[in-house]
């Protein structure tokens, strides 16, 4: 008979937000008439840049020709947008990029959660506390991250991030395997220095240690001293995989694409210590797993490096961040402590007169029909606060302030 991979049993029966979606649908059914304003899941709101659009539909023309069809794509990417990328991501920064350490993806959620197939069931995992689900589910999904007790994985360090320490993730004592880092981060909406960077990439190569560092939201980076990918910092290319993402960038959440860097330096070790470069099966593991992004996807994303998608892309940025600091102004006025809001469209909301996440959110739905997501979903330093995204509309990120303020009154 099949046998099933048991670590998906150890999974909580279901995700973060399909337990926010039943009870919003609940509150929905119950309450008719009450118009919710969603502030909970991160989804982008302003339509895609009309470069990206005018470049899609021409590359639709381009598959109903035969001269200019296209099958199947190479499974790193298309080297028009590989060349883009490295141009305009890297080389005004000082870095220098092969075309082969450039892979792209149908968005970052996959490449994160994909990238531990090369990679031993028996690593230990290190993850800063709260963190984006996906990156403790899918280590979970191989046994990786060992057993559950007591809210916390027991092969899965966990390095908190607390008000206390000014979100700012201490480097642990032990040392670390595998090391997750979401810069600017999702979901407190902070960002590290390149001093505290470094301290981290220093760290890894000290230890031996992988970094995989989630860079989803860098374009939305203000501060000047905030580095945009971990490869500005020296040693990086020996010790780290970046991923990025152009779903929040430019509005790609139902496109899907993004990429990931494997530098040629990066590798790791056999049981009997022989160095692999990681880059090589990774290329392994896609060739294999995956059929390329669709070139009209990639040409999409082509577009959003043109001058003229450079700048609309700019202004939807401009949008959510202004939203962003909206939100934080209003409600900080309330008297609530709020981080974030920033360097990313994320703010991080401590509950008021020690309420616990899940209360604040039923409280904050029920009396003010807003929407946030329970901090304590994103791990158990999280529990307490909650998280608000500025990806809303306008009108409605204004009105949802309007009301959270009267309610706190």
């Amino acid at each position: 008979m099949a046998l099933v991979n048991e670590h998906f049993l150890k999974l909580p029966d279901s995700y973060l937000f399909s337990d926010i979606a039943k009870k919003i649908n609940t509150f929905k059914v119950t309450h008719p008439k009450d118009k919710v304003i969603s502030l909970g899941i991160g989804d982008v709101t302003r339509p895609l840049p009309k470069a990206v659009i005018e470049a899609m539909h021409k590359a639709v023309d381009e598959m109903a020709v035969r001269d200019t069809f296209r099958g199947y794509g190479p499974e790193q990417g298309y080297g028009f947008l590989i060349d883009a990328v490295i141009k305009n991501d890297f080389v005004p920064k000082g870095i220098h990029f092969e075309p082969g350490e450039i892979f792209i993806n149908d968005g970052a959620k996959s490449d994160t959660g994909n990238m531990g197939d090369i990679l031993r069931h028996d690593n230990s995992i290190g993850v800063t506390d709260p963190i984006y689900p996906v990156y403790i589910d899918s280590n979970v999904m191989c046994g990786r991250a060992g057993t559950l007790e007591k809210g916390k994985w027991s092969n899965v360090t966990y390095i908190p991030c607390r008000s206390e320490n000014g979100f700012v993730p201490e480097i642990p004592e032990n040392r670390i395997d595998i090391l997750y880092l979401c810069y600017p981060n999702n979901p407190t909406g902070t960002a590290l220095s390149k001093q505290e960077l470094k301290k981290w990439v220093n760290y890894a190569l000290s230890n031996d240690t992988l970094i995989l560092f989630d860079a989803a939201y860098e374009a939305y980076i203000q501060d000047s001293d905030v580095p945009h990918s971990i490869y500005e910092i020296k040693g990086a290319k020996k010790c780290a995989i970046e991923f990025r993402s152009f779903s929040k960038t430019a509005g790609f959440t139902g496109v899907r694409c993004g990429y990931t860097v494997v530098p040629k330096e990066v590798s790791a070790a056999t049981l009997t210590g022989e160095r692999i470069p990681l880059n090589r099966l990774w290329n392994r593991r896609q060739c294999t797993k995956f059929n390329g992004t669709s070139y009209i996807t990639q040409r999409a994303a082509e577009a959003v490096y043109s001058p003229e998608g450079q700048t609309q892309v700019k202004e939807i940025i401009q949008y959510y961040m202004t939203n962003a600091r909206i939100m934080k102004t209003g409600l900080s006025e309330t008297g609530l402590e709020v981080y974030g809001g920033e360097n990313a469209p994320y703010l991080w909301v401590k509950a008021p007169d020690g309420l616990s996440s899940w209360k604040f959110f039923e409280r904050m739905l029920y009396e003010a029909n807003v929407v946030c997501t329970p901090g304590v979903g994103f791990g158990p330093s999280g529990e307490g606060y909650a998280r608000l995204t500025a990806f809303g509309d306008r009108d409605d990120c204004m009105e949802a302030i309007f009301r959270l303020k009267k309610w706190l009154r």
